[in-house]
């Protein structure tokens, strides 16, 4: 066997033997891995009867059986929460259930107490203040310390199909970047399995410096999204790592800023734009499937084909990813990436399902106002500025509110912004902030309003901005990330 290969195999079967040790071991909270959790159980079984009401409602055996007994019980509060779910109830049956999710991983028992406090605790989780009192008057009522030992045999069952397939994934992944610890940069990923959950669903959540994945049975059903996650898990401290790096090719977020199918998050974050594209590349190369680097392409994540091209000399060599990741980033020929953007058709739809299948209501008709906002903004993201101001003025003048008037005037400042008048942007953002904006133009003001700073060489008006914006209830993931790196970019050195 050549040194190379001895060296490769080695390599494995120390991943071999690191990855089935995490996941034989499911409650080494320490190290992570594959669990069950008490306070899922108790959020998920209060769901489910608060949303049911008789004992027959159809569903999974093991739900019905929960639900039954605790019905059974008839506690007192029962009326108290289905009132609670419906007052707190969201339009979106997935982002319903989804605030609920986040709320039991940020809790723990006893008491369901909180893990984490302020700042930290997501926006979602944020909207459910009190409902930890009425929890712990439904766990008692419901004799939920006396049923949950009952149904743990469940668990364990349900641990044993999911662990070799979870193993199988997150051995492969860290094979391919050659990452061999679970605990990575002081950091856990950890799996979460949920019986009284709709079948087939995964829900991801990244907390401080844990990543949670919640997963319902059949086992191999989404293993494509405990993949997908667990890259984010390896990716993106080394995105942040290199963030210089990626800064110098952040011009190509031009050219997905005319990808329908894109998330706004995306447009507004070039290092967010940047890491999704590597993922979904290591992801086509990992699944052997070409055509999930178009697919990506196709809906806006413009370095992906970049990426994809440049992973096979990666895998040639014995470097891991966190030393590689430089070179292959300092290697992006501008010139060619913009050749190559200039030529692609991007989808109108997303290729990809989402993470909870669930069916919207019938929506109503969007306001003026809203179809006016929609219009400029689509105008915006096809890069014709001068309409895009002339839309954005119009509706300035043409409308009172001053939710609609602070979104035209955000409008206003990004078009002065790209058309590289700081003056000018910083006095439009100023002017959203005072007309009390919604939290996702908040927060996103607050950050270019840092970056405008940054660029005068004001740091410490830059740091101000970026934490103000992470105290916005309710700011979206992409500006809260993008305001904690403008925090540790700013900090005196």
């Amino acid at each position: 066997m050549s040194r190379q290969r001895f060296r490769l195999a080695r390599i494995l079967s120390l991943l071999l033997l690191a990855s089935f040790a995490l996941f034989s071991q499911p409650r080494s909270d320490e190290q992570g891995g594959l669990d069950y959790n008490q306070v899922l159980f108790g959020v998920m079984a209060a769901w489910d009867v608060g949303h049911s009401t008789a004992d027959n409602t159809p569903g999974d055996p093991l739900r019905a059986a929960v639900r039954k007994e605790i019905l059974a019980k008839n506690p007192v509060c029962l009326k108290e929460l289905r009132s609670w779910f419906f007052e707190h109830r969201k339009d979106d049956t997935g982002a319903d259930l989804a605030q609920y999710i986040s709320w039991s991983l940020v809790t723990e028992m006893p008491g369901y107490r909180p893990r984490v406090v302020g700042i930290e605790v997501p926006p979602d989780a944020q909207a459910l203040g009190g409902f930890s009192e009425l929890m712990q008057r439904f766990h008692e009522q419901a004799a939920l310390d006396a049923l949950w030992p009952r149904v743990q045999s469940y668990y364990e069952q349900a641990l044993g199909q999911f662990q070799p397939v979870v193993a199988r994934t997150i051995l492969e992944t860290n094979g391919y970047l050659r990452n061999v610890t679970s605990g990575y940069m002081g950091r856990r990923f950890l799996v979460n399995v949920d019986l009284l959950g709709p079948s087939s669903q995964v829900h991801t959540r990244s907390f401080r410096d844990d990543y949670f994945v919640v997963v319902t049975p059949p086992a191999d059903a989404r293993i494509d999204d405990i993949r997908h996650a667990y890259l984010h898990y390896l990716i993106e401290p080394l995105a942040s790592k290199f963030y210089e790096r990626f800064v110098r090719v952040r011009g190509l977020i031009d050219y997905a800023q005319a990808a329908p199918a894109l998330e706004a998050i995306y447009k507004d974050d070039f290092l967010l734009l940047a890491t999704e594209s590597l993922i979904r590349a290591v992801e086509a190369r990992i699944t052997r499937q070409p055509v999930k680097a178009q697919q990506a392409l196709s809906e806006g994540f413009v370095l992906t084909p970049y990426f994809f091209e440049s992973l096979p000399a990666y895998e040639k060599q014995d470097a891991a990813m966190r030393l590689y990741l430089p070179d292959m980033l300092d290697a992006i020929d501008l010139k060619k990436e913009d050749r190559r953007l200039q030529q692609v058709q991007f989808a109108a739809t997303k290729t990809v399902r989402k993470a909870v299948a669930a069916l919207k209501p019938d929506e109503p008709e969007p306001s003026p106002a809203e179809k006016a906002l929609a219009e400029a903004e689509k105008i915006y993201t096809g890069r014709d500025l001068e309409r895009a101001r002339e839309a954005f003025l119009k509706i300035v003048t043409q409308f009172d509110d001053n939710a609609t008037r602070s979104r035209a005037y955000y409008g206003l400042a990004r078009i002065a912004a790209l058309k590289s008048e700081p003056e000018l942007a910083e006095q439009l953002f100023r002017k959203t902030l005072e007309l009390s904006p919604d939290p996702h133009t908040w927060s996103w003001t607050l950050v270019y309003l840092g970056r405008i700073a940054e660029g005068y060489g004001e740091r410490e008006q830059a740091a101000q901005h970026y934490k103000t914006a992470l105290t916005v209830e309710g700011a979206p993931p992409g500006a809260r990330q993008a305001a904690e790196q403008g925090v540790q970019k700013s900090a005196p050195r």
